[in-house]
């Protein structure tokens, strides 16, 4: 079957999650301003780090320049170190994986299953098996709630208490998201977020780490600010790290979260729209929400099924380029990245059969799914989709 002949049209491009102002940020851009502090701290900083805590319902939060010096600081507080071994989900971005590199120790990547998308809790149950066979446990899991699906907590959770291992929550991706009735990022040790431009809430960047444990989160907060010692000079006495966010950009992320509820429910829209008109084809299916879950639909990912379909998603995402129209090919899995090359996998599905991650990869595609998606732009989407898929 032939592939369309695109017809490039002019006009703004549609992202595939552009940032959405609420119009209220520039009020506490002011006040950082008008009070002078432009600097890390400040009032902003602490009543984000508040209102954060109180919306993730943890009982600390700790701003930060990013989700990455989040996991960087989790893995700190949790002993990680040089020659430990650290289990992670490996559907994700680089930057679930990078600070278990930082802190010398040795990542181990665990599959998903069809349900979430998210870790696997069989395949977790192999890789405890394994280690303990072996005589060294993990120190820590970072499971990643993956495009805002939670991830199957309660039997993850089970499996980490059994083996006596903390979960750090990777809810990157998921702040607005909840598991049965509970909000990803309060229900590990530790649990973080991020305001990367792209995210259902924005700061331009930075990050926050939630945990009910507040000496946890009072050291994190030392540590990420250099680690300066309580003295009347400069004294460190461990290693410290730049990762404390601005009062300014704690400022955008105040006025941001005011509208996090709203947020979800536009991209849980975006994504009823796209299942509406497009689940009828019997080559397309969506990420699923899991019973007793919502799903924030940060991103709306559709499975090309190939053997009912020629379209990869190749294919789809470089004709919906030509059109001024960004999509994203779903997470490479961090066990197929040359980066861990060597590192171990543990797979939900038995020998010799594909892992869920690898499918996941080779038949996915994340559509626009901004929560600034006008109407019309999501149609002329779904049009030129139903014209390739036809």
């Amino acid at each position: 079957m032939p592939f369309p002949v695109p017809v490039k049209e002019t006009g703004d491009r549609i992202f595939l999650s552009a940032p959405h102002m609420t119009g209220n940020e520039q009020k506490y851009i002011s006040e950082a301003f008008e009070s002078n502090w432009i600097a890390p701290m400040g009032a902003n900083v602490n009543q984000f780090e508040a209102e954060m805590a109180a919306y993730a319902t943890t009982q600390a939060a700790a701003a930060l320049s990013s989700g990455t010096a989040a996991i960087h600081l989790a893995l700190q507080l949790l002993g990680v170190g040089k020659g430990d071994r650290v289990f992670c989900s490996s559907l994700t971005f680089v930057a679930s994986a990078n600070p278990i590199l930082y802190a010398g120790a040795e990542p181990v990547f665990i599959d998903s299953e069809e349900e979430t998308w998210n870790m696997s809790p069989w395949a977790l149950q192999k890789a405890f098996a394994a280690a303990e066979q072996e005589g060294k446990l993990p120190k820590a899991v970072i499971v990643v709630h993956i495009y805002g699906q939670s991830a199957r907590m309660d039997e993850l959770i089970a499996l980490c208490d059994h083996y006596g291992v903390p979960i750090i929550e990777d809810a990157a991706e998921s702040l607005g998201s909840t598991y049965k009735g509970k909000k990803t990022g309060s229900l590990g040790a530790y649990g973080i977020y991020s305001f990367n431009g792209n995210k259902i809430i924005t700061t331009s960047g930075g990050g926050m780490l939630v945990s009910n444990d507040r000496k946890g989160v009072a050291q994190a907060r030392f540590l990420a600010s250099q680690a300066k010692d309580d003295a009347p000079f400069y004294e460190h006495s461990r290693v410290g790290y730049n990762y404390r966010m601005s009062n300014v950009l704690a400022g955008i992320g105040r006025a941001q979260l005011e509208a996090i509820e709203l947020r979800v429910s536009a991209r849980r829209a975006v994504f009823s729209r796209y299942f509406t008109a497009l689940g009828k084809h019997e080559a397309v299916k969506f990420q699923p929400e899991l019973e007793g879950t919502r799903s924030n639909r940060w991103l709306t990912v559709m499975l090309l099924d190939p053997a009912r379909t020629d379209r990869s998603p190749d294919h789809i995402r470089e004709w919906l380029d030509s059109e001024n129209i960004e999509s994203r090919r779903v997470w490479k899995p961090l066990h197929m990245q040359p980066l861990f090359a060597g590192c171990k996998f543990y797979s939900h599905n038995p020998h010799g059969k594909t892992a869920v991650s690898e499918k996941l990869f080779a038949e996915g595609l994340c559509l626009p799914s901004g929560s600034d998606l006008k109407p019309e732009q999501q149609q002329r989407i779904i049009a030129l989709l139903e014209e390739i898929l036809s």
